[in-house]
């Protein structure tokens, strides 16, 4: 089940390879086909996913490359779960969105297609081989999706893109290879390196292939001051290309440090945690106050995935922090269910943020200064609702999907280190000041005369954002079919930790 959902997007890569060049409809019929039975499939591992057993299910495993213990393995628990299906979700979304492209439709949607397939299979990887496998295929089409359909600068942004993800890549080679020798039996398992945690004892090991990780998940998150790359490539790339960027691959990190870092390197994590927590509570603020000093609505929105990922990264590092101290296991646990809800709800709303950004520029007005617009939902009543409630999302309103994640997190760390998680807290204050400041500058007030004769959302972007409105307010509400099974793998790994 799990190689299916993983090599459809693959399969439809190549059999868009294979249509002439002139009949692009039928390259977007079969990336679409091929996104669609992905993502229905990933729906019907949810539902058969055995919530009462939680841990790793759908297991495959073959031997692969025996001579020095590599494995095909694959499976899925709560965590991964999730993030599958998110990828499939708005894998789909952008497909449907970028049927409007016609500059070289045959190698956008192959890349994308491969992209998808890169992605899923790092979620679903159970050997260090095939994980960074899969790392490395989703370096290489993002890399040309922004140098080719991306704005003005996309050569720089790509190149800055690649060569920032690149060097975490090889940082976090080191840490796999230094796991790999001192193992016995050597081994790629993760699971079974999970089990003998072959660095413990060896502080100067530890350390240094602790940090080969964190380089890696710190950049892709991105975590300050590693994230200069970030808002480059996501006002360059095309509007499809963004949304992939913020909702899944920046959740490549944060899921590393949970999947990885947090269950093989409990000792030096514990040791460094109070320096993660400085950086995330940085990233916080600093995210907050530099979106709201921007004009370009695009470079708000990258600079708000600065904010965004800081409270993860808090919710990890207060985790890491309770290492040893069983008292605090339920707050850690709750920490890290809050972490993994805002990993979910920040790539439903920022997708639905960059999809917004994408209707207004791509296709209508061809600009993105927040100050260029003005009483906008006069005009496009339907876009302004869609927009403002992703904003609102985003910003932390009760009854939506974003508050749930934050109240979590914060509940959770606040036990365990309380003046940094306080600190936090001031970038909520911050984050509701831009975006309402953003709402009343484009949606408020006298229209725009420029935008009177806009039209409002066509059934393409509609099939696109109103699902994800959906979401974010069914999960703001009734939360608890997500929570069950990511609070299934958030225990266990808590558990680990003890």
């Amino acid at each position: 089940m799990l190689s299916a959902i993983v090599f459809i997007p693959l399969i439809g890569a190549i059999l868009v390879l294979l249509v002439p060049r002139e009949n692009d409809r039928l390259m977007k019929q079969i990336s679409l086909v091929a996104s669609l039975v992905t993502f229905l499939l990933s729906l019907a591992v949810w539902t058969q996913y055995n919530r009462g057993a939680g841990g790793m299910q759908f297991v495959e495993r073959l031997t692969w490359i025996p001579s020095i213990g590599i494995e095909y393995h694959m499976g899925i628990d709560g965590l991964s779960l999730a993030l599958v299906v998110l990828t499939t979700l708005l894998s789909l979304v952008s497909i449907v969105y970028s049927w409007r492209i016609d500059l070289r439709p045959k190698e956008y949607f192959f890349l994308f297609l491969l992209l998808e397939t890169g992605m899923l299979g790092v979620f679903v990887s159970l050997d260090f081989f095939l994980f960074y496998v899969f790392w490395e295929v989703t370096l290489v089409p993002m890399y040309f999706l922004i140098g080719i359909w991306g704005g003005p600068r996309k050569e720089y942004a790509a190149i800055k893109f690649f060569l920032y993800t690149l060097v975490g890549s090889l940082a976090m080679l080191l840490g796999i290879l230094i796991l790999y020798f001192n193992a016995d039996p050597r081994t790629f398992n993760v699971l079974e390196l999970i089990r003998q945690r072959p660095l413990a004892g060896k502080p100067l090991l530890a350390t240094l292939a602790f940090w080969g990780f964190f380089l890696s998940f710190a950049i892709k998150v991105p975590m300050w001051p590693f994230h200069t790359w970030l808002p480059d490539a996501h006002v360059e790339a095309p509007t499809a290309g963004s949304v992939i960027l913020a909702a899944i691959l920046l959740k490549l990190g944060t899921y590393g440090f949970v999947r990885f870092s947090l269950p093989l390197f409990p000792e030096v994590f514990h040791q460094h945690a109070l320096l993660v927590a400085t950086l995330a509570v940085i990233g916080v603020i600093y995210g907050a106050l530099v979106a709201m000093a921007q004009t370009d609505l695009k470079k708000l929105v990258a600079y708000s995935s600065v904010n965004h990922m800081g409270y993860v990264m808090l919710a990890v590092a207060a985790a890491a922090y309770a290492y040893g101290r069983p008292e605090l296991a339920d707050a850690a646990a709750t920490a890290l269910n809050g972490a993994t809800m805002e990993m979910l709800a920040h790539g439903i709303i920022t997708g639905a943020l960059f999809l917004v950004v994408g209707v207004i520029y791509d296709d209508r007005t061809h600009t993105r200064g927040v100050d260029d617009f003005g009483g906008l939902w006069a005009v496009l009543p339907k876009y302004g609702a869609v927009s403002i409630t992703a904003m609102f999302a985003s910003l932390g309103l009760p009854g939506l999907m974003g508050f749930v994640a934050e109240f979590l997190i914060f509940v959770g760390s606040f036990s365990i280190i309380p003046v940094f998680t306080a600190l936090a807290a001031l970038g909520v204050v911050i984050t509701a000041a831009f975006f309402l400041w953003t709402i009343q500058r484009i949606f408020l007030g006298p229209t725009n005369p420029r935008w009177v004769n806009l039209p409002d959302l066509d059934r393409r972007e509609a099939w696109t954002l109103f699902p994800l409105v959906v979401l974010m307010i069914v999960f703001g509400v009734y939360p608890k079919p997500l929570l069950d099974i990511i609070n299934l793998a958030s225990s266990q790994l808590v558990a680990m930790l003890r």
